[in-house]
């Protein structure tokens, strides 16, 4: 009698077993077959780009839009994480922007990139509508901050990239297209060029020069976390004196999350340096204008200095070399990566890490 028991017992342990591995098989299968009706009737709004990422020319009547969308989405789409803030996600715009066309696949940014970029920015990117997620099937793809071979070999149809990437690595080969993506709103350029007009004053042959000091988290985090240090006075005065003797009438233009200190070790006393704004991070799109409209850039760390540096053009100075050789910083960030060539870069003073 117990022996029959226990047969029934593993008889129907069995049972529910293959119950349950019958039902997880088929609900996965009717996701799958709800995603395949949801992507042949998409009602959201795509817009299906070409390789070159140019509108396709499709007959505005419904019928052609549902199949023109539902082409989109049987070629793969491809997104990214929006993570951190200006800076981050301008390199993740334009590294999605280069990965997706060196493998084939259509990019889509998620609204909340949308959001950050395109008040600032005439962003061509379509955007995926907020309840698509929740239908594709996304596998998450984390890159480093440099290009490697093996992105330019992505077979993933639904990809989202993740990770902070900020490498001019990725997508100088597309220079032209990457600064037409980031041509600033006509009003911000406007308003920034009306603030130059001004600080030229009788200036007959000025040269701006624009400064970004990176302060913020990045006082503590540097020494702390990565054994690293910020842009000094030192740095500073090495990297302003560099134009003073090069041109004429320079003029510095400084934006920074740390203003009080920026006053207090910049030498102002030539009476050619303009500090915009109080330090008010609220605004980022202003300062970004304002110093992306000079001539020549000085840089300290960040991302945000970078892509001012890589839309202006001119000259580059930049701190380099300002972690200590055993910094986890640079299992995740390469200089050569980081910095274009022809960028000049004054190495930081690493003494006040020995203490």
């Amino acid at each position: 009698m117990e022996m029959a028991n226990k047969k029934r017992m593993m008889l129907l342990l069995t049972v529910s077993t293959l119950s349950i591995v019958v039902f997880l098989a088929l609900y996965r299968l009717q996701y799958q077959v709800q995603f395949l009706m949801f992507s042949l009737e998409l009602p959201y709004p795509f817009k299906c780009l070409d390789k070159s990422n140019k509108a396709n020319n499709v007959d505005a009547s419904e019928s052609s839009t549902s199949e023109n969308n539902s082409k989109c989405v049987e070629n793969g789409i491809w997104t990214i994480k929006p993570d951190g803030r200006l800076g981050n996600q301008m390199g993740e715009y334009a590294t999605l922007y280069a990965l997706a066309k060196a493998n084939g696949y259509q990019p889509y940014i998620l609204p909340e990139m949308h959001d950050y970029l395109a008040p600032i920015f005439k962003i061509t990117l379509p955007v995926l509508h907020s309840s698509v997620p929740s239908y594709v099937p996304f596998r998450e793809y984390w890159i480093h901050d440099w290009m490697s071979e093996e992105y330019n070999h992505i077979d993933e149809k639904f990809l989202k990239l993740t990770g902070y990437p900020c490498s001019w690595t990725f997508f100088h080969h597309l220079r032209r297209e990457i600064l037409q993506e980031f041509t600033i709103h006509d009003h911000l350029k406007k308003e920034a060029n009306q603030i130059l007009h001004d600080i030229k004053g009788q200036r007959k042959n000025t040269t701006f020069i624009a400064i970004h000091v990176r302060r913020g988290d990045y006082i503590n985090v540097m020494p702390k976390v990565w054994k690293g240090v910020i842009a000094d006075k030192a740095y500073l005065d090495q990297a302003m004196g560099y134009f003073r003797q090069k041109y004429a009438e320079p003029v510095f233009v400084v934006a920074s999350n740390g203003m009080d200190w920026c006053k207090q070790n910049i030498d102002s006393s030539k009476g050619d340096v303009y500090f915009s704004g109080d330090g008010n991070e609220s605004t980022p799109g202003k300062d970004f204008a304002l110093l992306a409209s000079c001539n020549h850039t000085i840089m300290t760390i960040g991302t945000f200095g970078f892509w001012v540096s890589y839309l202006v053009g001119g000259e580059a100075i930049y701190l380099t070399n300002f972690t200590l050789p055993d910094s986890e910083f640079l299992k995740l960030f390469r200089y050569d990566a980081a910095f274009l060539p022809e960028w000049k870069g004054i190495p930081a003073d690493l003494s006040p890490l020995g203490h």
